[in-house]
């Protein structure tokens, strides 16, 4: 148990102090695709007072999102490296994890 402990642990600790600033890149991303392509769909309610256009929220969202990604990468690479999980499993866990904390907020603002 230890050991199994040890391969998937590390990741997953990371990745979870990871998911801490990633609320910030992951709402945005959510508010742009609301007020976006996903009211155009009719699938959410666009913001009433959101009329500045699209343009200004690139210029904010990809940014920040860019930046994270760039940090989750060079915290996720040496450790990739050093694991004992297969690279599929590794990365899955890598790419889910970070939502655990968005996931929380999400489930106790309701």
């Amino acid at each position: 148990m230890a050991r199994h402990w040890r391969a998937w642990g590390a990741p997953f600790l990371v990745n979870l102090l990871l998911g801490v600033p990633a609320v910030v890149p992951i709402w945005l991303v959510w508010y742009l695709l609301a007020n976006g392509p996903l009211a155009e769909l009719g699938w959410t309610v666009r913001e009433p007072t959101e009329n500045d256009g699209m343009a200004l929220w690139l210029v904010i969202v990809v940014p920040v999102v860019a930046l994270f990604g760039l940090i989750w990468w060079l915290a996720n690479e040496p450790l990739r490296r050093r694991t004992a999980l297969a690279p599929r499993s590794f990365w899955l866990l890598c790419v889910l994890v970070p939502f655990l904390p968005t996931a929380a907020l999400f489930a106790n603002s309701g």
